[in-house]
């Protein structure tokens, strides 16, 4: 029934024996919403996801995605447990290795709560079930008399019982069953809803985990990359006597590829530096024409239909007393993940074998299949949990790399990205032009809505508010630098425009910015985080203080609805101090309150980098900022007090929280900026430490 590589089949072997359970499914079609390869990917005919239940009892979990510090690890296992009806430390989650988990798109989007956690739950409540139809046959009794608990299965009053292990001990069976299963209401939720301690943490915090950058093979050599000055170059000549020279060296050459793997890592980078490579690198634009740039390049000259249109705006702009238009900019930022790319390849008999930090294991595999023209089955990817990703590790450079150096050298090869490499040759965040036109009457009521992005993307493009004309759109544009997903994609971008616009009508309008939100506003989920929100923060308190201001934003996207609000101090040198910040948000029903609390602070001190100072500085192509000596991150200095409100519904699904945490962040003290000093922001980041070309100097500082 399964068409698992031998790895699979030997690691259930030692597993030892016991119940699996598979999920059937019908084929389907998988839509990967980052677009980056698998559309049109077939599933898997006979399995969706599957468990294993061994005789000792222990329960393992297979999963294609991925931890990437979102501490998704603890939330599948508990949803697990909780289906079961085992402890929590009895759950172990197998996850991204494409020898032994089932096919998956990958990590991203905020799916895999909303995706796998009822994929693995349904399989635990039908095991449940199983085991219990197998106890109530050897005590020839009817099964609804029996109850699951703590591992075993018990009868009415719990005189008599039979643990999983029992149960499974020898036996040879594979289950089938469909995905109508009965699942346990949030409301009575005794694993799920908990703040479950994260599984190994001990491991994280000591530095005992292995890291994809940790890895070591037996006879492993390093890599190093030999690199252009700018994007889209080529090779014209190289010169690479002198680093051959170097005791146990070898350069590899493959069209405008240049590698070079020596003994270590020291001795490999040495060697790429004394490669000495001409390259023809065309011209390219700069961040002080960037947003002419995009505006005036559209990436096809077909026309594009606009993302929503309703009414006319001509009739609404008529009907508006008060009017306002203005543009917003966006720089492009980096990722900047704690740990850089990093990848260790290994051929073995013709098989690869590659252990990186990827957020999309099978895309990676698909892609050294391709590159090498093999198949995918004599390719695996092994993702150890790796340091962070936030949208920038789909793709699988390093790995190919790697890959590359190892099967010239014939000898397995680490290959460790330098933190210039990362800055200038992973994907950025898109920088974005929008460029919005409104109006309301002046009771408050918003009549008309008109909002272009250039180059970010259409997430969370669609306005929230209620207006009866509208005209949203996206202008996919030619981009200068390599982007790709970012945590939150556009919504930081387009929430960023919208709710600083949404403050600007308020103010031209006279209304108090929550109260003009809540007017038009009939989204009941989104009015109660910005009430609670709100209430948390004292809003109307603190308006009364004249020494800070303060500012509001909300928004939704993926299921999830978020409001923050910000307390900003500038001191009379026009630095920007942000004192507090409250952040409410509702998912559904929360899985695990301290890893969703966690997500969310995580998200607040992520967004304030982007919103004050992160920006990336390039000329012709040329990233000028490659090291954090030059490239502003958030401190423990700038930290402000956060404080995160969770509403709480059991009464709805558990939605996807990795993401639009960070897009109330940058309005919110764009609108307390305003509040404090009169002086409206309009570009991010609103006070870079270095001045950014093509836009105004800002009068604040970070």
């Amino acid at each position: 029934m399964t068409t698992f590589a031998w790895d699979r089949r030997a690691f259930l072997k030692g597993a030892g024996a016991g119940l699996l359970v598979v999920l059937a499914e019908s084929a389907g079609v998988a839509q990967q919403e980052s677009g980056r390869g698998f559309r049109g990917h077939e599933m898997p005919k006979d399995i969706g996801s599957w468990l294993h239940i061994g005789s000792d009892g222990r329960v393992t979990a297979f999963t294609g995605k991925v931890e990437v510090g979102q501490n998704i690890r603890t939330s599948l296992a508990q949803q697990v447990a909780e289906e079961l009806r085992v402890p929590f430390d009895c759950v172990e989650m197998v996850m991204g290795d494409t020898d032994l988990v089932p096919w998956d798109m990958g990590t991203f989007g905020s799916r895999t709560t909303p995706d796998m956690g009822p994929r693995l739950r349904t399989m635990a409540a039908a095991a449940r079930q199983m085991l219990l139809e197998q106890a109530a046959q050897a005590w020839n009794v009817d099964a609804s008399s029996l109850r699951a608990a703590n591992g075993k299965i018990l009868n009415g009053d719990g005189s008599r019982s039979i643990s999983y292990g029992e149960l499974t001990q020898g036996e040879k069976l594979v289950k089938v069953v469909t995905a109508e299963q009965s699942l346990t209401p949030a409301s009575e939720w005794k694993v799920a809803g908990t703040s479950a301690p994260k599984p190994e943490g001990r491991a994280f915090v000591t530095g005992a985990h292995k890291y994809p950058s940790d890895i070591v093979r037996p006879g492993m050599m390093f890599g190093a990359i030999v690199r252009p000055e700018g994007f889209h170059a080529k090779l014209i000549s190289v010169d690479s006597k002198a680093a051959e020279s170097l005791p146990g060296v070898t350069v590899v050459r493959d069209g405008d590829f240049i590698g070079v793997v020596a003994p270590d890592a020291f001795t490999a980078h040495r060697a790429a530096a004394m490669v000495n490579a001409a390259w023809d690198v065309p011209e390219q634009p700069s961040n002080e024409n960037l947003f002419e740039y995009l505006k005036n390049n559209p990436e096809t000259s077909e026309p594009r239909h606009p993302d929503h249109q309703s009414g006319s705006m001509e009739d609404g702009m008529r009907n508006a007393e008060i009017k306002v238009e203005e543009r917003y900019t966006v720089q492009y930022i980096a990722h900047a993940p704690l740990e850089p790319r990093a990848a260790v390849a290994e051929w073995n008999n013709g098989k690869l074998t590659v252990w990186t930090g990827t957020q999309r294991p099978f895309g990676v595999r698909e892609e050294l299949a391709q590159h090498f023209s093999i198949p995918e089955s004599q390719v695996r990817v092994i993702q150890p949990d790796m340091g962070s990703g936030y949208g920038g590790k789909h793709s699988g450079e390093a790995a190919v790399e790697a890959a590359r150096l190892a099967k010239a050298a014939n000898k397995p090869v680490k290959l460790l990205w330098t933190r210039r490499e990362e800055f200038t040759w992973a994907y950025l965040r898109p920088a974005a032009l929008i460029e919005i036109h409104a109006g309301v009457r002046r009771d408050g009521t918003l009549v008309a809505w008109e909002h272009h992005n250039y180059n970010a993307g259409n997430a969370t493009i669609n306005t929230p508010y209620d207006v009866s004309n509208q005209l949203i759109q996206y202008h996919p544009t030619k981009t200068p630098l390599r982007q790709g997903s970012y945590r939150a994609l556009a919504g930081t971008a387009n929430n960023f425009a919208r709710e600083s616009h949404m403050d600007a009508l308020a103010h031209a309008a006279g209304m108090d910015p929550l109260q003009f939100r809540m007017k038009n506003l009939s989204n009941a989920r989104l009015k109660a985080v910005l009430q609670s929100a709100a209430d948390k923060f004292g809003w109307d308190r603190a308006k009364s203080n004249a020494t800070c201001g303060y500012g509001l934003a909300c928004g939704s996207d993926k299921g999830g609805y978020v409001a923050t609000c910000a307390e900003v101090e500038i001191d009379s040198d026009k630095t920007i101090r942000v004192r507090r910040v409250v952040q409410a948000w509702e998912s559904g029903a929360v899985i695990n309150p301290n890893g969703l609390n966690n997500q969310n602070s995580g998200g607040v001190v992520q967004a304030l980098g982007g919103a004050l100072f992160e920006a990336i500085l390039f000329s012709q192509g040329k990233i000028l900022n490659p090291q954090f000596a030059r490239y502003r991150l958030p401190r423990f200095s700038d930290t402000p007090k956060i404080e995160i409100v969770l509403v709480d519904r059991k009464d709805l699904p558990p939605a996807g929280a990795g993401e639009i945490g960070l897009i109330g962040v940058a309005p919110a003290i764009a609108n307390a900026i305003f509040a404090a000093t009169g002086v409206r922001v309009r570009n991010m980041p609103i006070a870079p430490e270095e001045a950014i070309p093509g836009i105004p100097a800002s009068p604040f500082r970070s």
